[in-house]
């Protein structure tokens, strides 16, 4: 954008010229070069002419924003992965499928450190709604979305869960029986979520960061499908 802010800019691009253009700024994957240049050449035409010149200057202000909280981004992510290898429990979080560092800095910020806080695994399932509200009178039972809950750790457990099944053939199992179930996908991350919330409770009780070795499920579904 800061190369080529309005349409007369970018209608100066040929394919040849935009391969040029590609390498000078180090891009090193000019396989992608044809779906590059038709994404450009097939993307809604821009203002030209006047109005396209009066408008350049105001795509560079955006550019320039963008580019400092880009900056500022990234030394916030710097500062939480220092807090974060300073922490006893890094380990734990950290060990997790896809937790990344600002991923598992965030569970372990909503869960904490205070093991009493959670005596038992649906302690900590229920407090991150991972697990539904059932009221019963009678012989009416009614089962639903579980409303009264800590929205801060059950969005970190709910983001985690939503992305381990990329990663991890228990969790993708156990994801694909939910939606086979017709549970719509919120409702199979939830569902997930509440598995993965009794692994971490275990290991975070104990201690120890998590071992895909050592975590049966996992590992009796690897035999069967081997």
């Amino acid at each position: 954008m800061a190369r080529f802010p309005s349409q007369d800019k970018a209608d100066w691009l040929s394919r040849t010229r935009l391969a040029a253009w590609l390498r000078s700024t180090g891009y090193n994957h000019l396989a992608n070069l044809d779906r590059l240049w038709d994404h450009l050449h097939d993307a809604p035409v821009g203002t030209r002419g006047a109005e396209a010149t009066a408008r350049a200057p105001i795509t560079h202000a955006l550019i320039a924003g963008l580019t400092a909280l880009r900056a500022q981004i990234k030394a916030l992510d710097d500062q939480i992965a220092d807090q974060l290898a300073r922490h006893p429990d890094a380990a734990i979080f950290t060990s997790l499928p896809r937790s990344g560092t600002v991923r598992a800095a965030r569970l372990l910020a909503e869960i904490g450190d205070a093991r009493g806080k959670y005596p038992t695994p649906e302690s900590l399932v229920c407090l991150a709604g991972a697990a539904p509200s059932t009221k019963q009178s009678g012989k009416v039972k009614i089962v639903t979305f579980r409303w009264a809950v800590d929205k801060q750790l059950r969005g970190a457990v709910v983001d985690f869960a939503g992305d381990s099944h990329h990663d991890n053939p228990w969790a993708a199992d156990l994801y694909q029986r939910a939606r086979d179930r017709n549970h719509d996908h919120p409702h199979a991350v939830r569902i997930l979520a509440r598995a993965w919330l009794h692994v971490i409770w275990k290991c975070w009780q104990d201690g120890v960061p998590y071992d895909p070795a050592k975590q049966h499920a996992l590992q009796r579904l690897l035999a069967t499908t081997a």
